[in-house]
């Protein structure tokens, strides 16, 4: 570069991020940054439980119908509330279901299928009615049931959400059930057409044929915070930022390659005339 050309300074940093372009790019982090602030708050009023439920709710006995729906998902403080419900048992749907432990003893369930009185439409509750270590004991009295199945019987008893299908195991019958799903249960029903079903079961308070009462104790107490939100409202605390930082970053590289272009232009020798 000669002595008469006009010398060339090379822009600050702040001189780039006030370019049209990187204040564009600003905006675009900005409304990222908003975004994943949003997304925080919603996480952390997730997390942080602004209608706890008292201490022993869960021991008083509520109706059925103020607890759950049909077709719906039990929301978590409610799993394990004691309920009331009166219906019929439905003759040829007491089906065991192994792997069940009642104070650490493996054994088994008989569960059947009650329609729920007074509904509106055909409603049925899967209901586990009580428990033995013995198969024989089991399918004795499932046999039993169907043969005879209670009618018109109030039952109390917690309710519990369900917890889905699963394969048998290695070398069982491919009808065994190994899991208490209600929704696995009502492909082996009878009469179903039409039929709503709640998604969650009970396990009755009182055990039918000479069966084991089930234990079924009452849930932890929670606390009324999640930690597993509030880790993500800070994850999210933390994207929002990002979006900062990279906004910075790509400006901070484009400015420094602007500096190095410069460099390389001063250091190169200007070209002769013959």
């Amino acid at each position: 570069m000669s002595s008469a050309d006009p010398e060339v300074f090379p822009p600050t940093l702040r001189e780039v991020m006030l370019r049209p372009w990187w204040l564009g790019m600003l905006a675009f982090a900005l409304l990222l940054a908003a975004v994943f602030a949003w997304l925080g708050q919603w996480q952390l009023s997730s997390a942080l439980d602004t209608a706890p439920v008292e201490p022993g709710a869960t021991e008083n006995v509520r109706p059925l119908d103020d607890v759950a729906t049909p077709g719906e998902y039990l929301s978590d403080p409610l799993v394990g509330q004691k309920v009331e419900v009166t219906g019929s048992f439905v003759a040829d749907d007491f089906v065991i279901v192994s792997s069940r432990y009642n104070d650490g003893a493996a054994g088994f369930w008989v569960t059947g299928q009650l329609r729920i009185a007074d509904a509106a439409a055909p409603t049925s509750l899967a209901v586990a009615v009580g428990w033995t270590a013995d198969r024989d004991e089991a399918e004795a009295a499932a046999s039993a049931l169907n043969d005879d199945p209670p009618q018109g019987v109030t039952l109390t008893g917690r309710i519990i959400s369900d917890e889905g299908p699963a394969l048998p195991r290695a070398g069982a019958p491919a009808t065994e059930m190994s899991r208490m799903s209600p929704a696995a249960l009502l492909g082996v029903w009878h009469d179903v057409d039409g039929l709503s079903v709640y998604r969650a079961y009970l396990t009755a308070g009182e055990p039918l044929s000479g069966l084991t009462a089930i234990h079924s104790p009452a849930p932890e107490e929670r606390g009324g915070v999640n930690w597993l939100n509030i880790f993500y409202a800070v994850e999210w605390a933390i994207f929002a930022g990002f979006a900062f930082y990279m906004w910075y970053r790509l400006a901070r590289d484009a400015w420094e390659k602007e500096l190095e272009e410069l460099e390389v232009l001063e250091e190169s020798p200007l070209p002769t005339r013959d």
